[in-house]
């Protein structure tokens, strides 16, 4: 249950982002922005397996 509502989450942040993108409400290259912070999820992988252990 938890793993889903963190997808969600991230969905809809991720969805927010882009839709922002497209109106013209930031000025952000997506592409730069995802090889500038790609090992982020690499570390929250971590962390999540990590923590998601005991259970």
């Amino acid at each position: 249950m938890r793993s889903n509502l963190v997808a969600a989450i991230v969905l809809i942040l991720v969805g927010l982002f882009l839709l922002a993108s497209n109106l013209g409400w930031t000025n952000m290259n997506m592409g730069k922005l995802i090889l500038t912070w790609w090992p982020v999820v690499l570390v929250a992988v971590g962390i999540g397996l990590l923590f998601g252990r005991g259970k």
